[in-house]
């Protein structure tokens, strides 16, 4: 391969100083050199490094030096790499999933927190199609400071939450579903649409971007940096 394209990586390590938020890596599309380089980089340095949707067979071509000092999760496709703060103190942000298909970015979202030391508790398979599951669980959702709700389909779940806790919603539509409802389309619209007022959306299948907006609002309220 050409050496044009196939650039070093120019990892931004000042992103927490800066931002209060750690630098991460997009796994998906990077060759195994760019990888390699990047954890070798890393390790060198003693900095911690998030991947995301780092899949199987780049964890297996990683030199096995480097391969030992990750940390990865199948499901989430995330990996952690480094010296990662250990989860203190009771969890105050809720991850909320419609369906157990919507787990894989279920995990994004508690691995991304968990790279920043920041537990949380996962409450899954509520969707409303069978609204006493919530219903059942509601108490537990509205003991948390920020709450993320991950749905599929037609996204119900998050116009069902909005309107019956205070918290700060975090909509994520996932690409979960079948004809009209695949690729996560009408979930997304169903959360911009939503008559429910306050509710914040990121984009489709973007656990990482909601864990960080979580982490922010959360700063702003705890009195400490995102990452911390």
């Amino acid at each position: 391969m050409s050496d044009a394209l196939n650039p070093d990586a120019c990892m931004d390590w000042g992103r927490d100083a800066r931002t209060g938020l750690p630098e991460a890596v997009y796994a998906k599309g990077k060759t195994d050199a760019q990888l390699a380089q990047i954890l070798t980089a890393a390790r060198s340095l003693s900095r911690p490094v998030l991947l995301t949707r780092l899949a199987p067979d780049q964890v297996e071509r990683l030199p096995d030096v480097l391969r030992g000092g990750l940390d990865y999760e199948p499901v989430s496709r995330t990996g952690l790499f480094g010296p990662v703060p250990a989860c203190a103190g009771e969890p105050d942000i809720a991850v909320v999933a419609a369906g157990l298909a919507d787990m894989p970015v279920v995990g994004e979202a508690v691995r991304t927190l968990a790279f920043c030391g920041v537990g949380a508790r996962v409450i899954a398979d509520v969707g409303v199609a069978g609204l006493w599951r919530l219903m059942d669980r509601l108490e537990e959702i509205r003991r948390a400071r920020i709450v993320i709700a991950v749905a599929g389909m037609e996204g119900a779940l998050f116009s069902v939450l909005a309107g019956l806790i205070q918290a700060p919603i975090i909509a994520v539509p996932t690409s979960v579903g079948q004809g009209v409802s695949e690729g996560g389309t009408v979930a997304l619209h169903s959360a911009l649409a939503s008559c429910a007022p306050g509710l914040v959306v990121v984009n489709i299948d973007n656990g990482f971007g909601a864990a960080q907006a979580a982490l922010r609002m959360r700063a702003l309220t705890s009195g400490v940096q995102a990452g911390t």
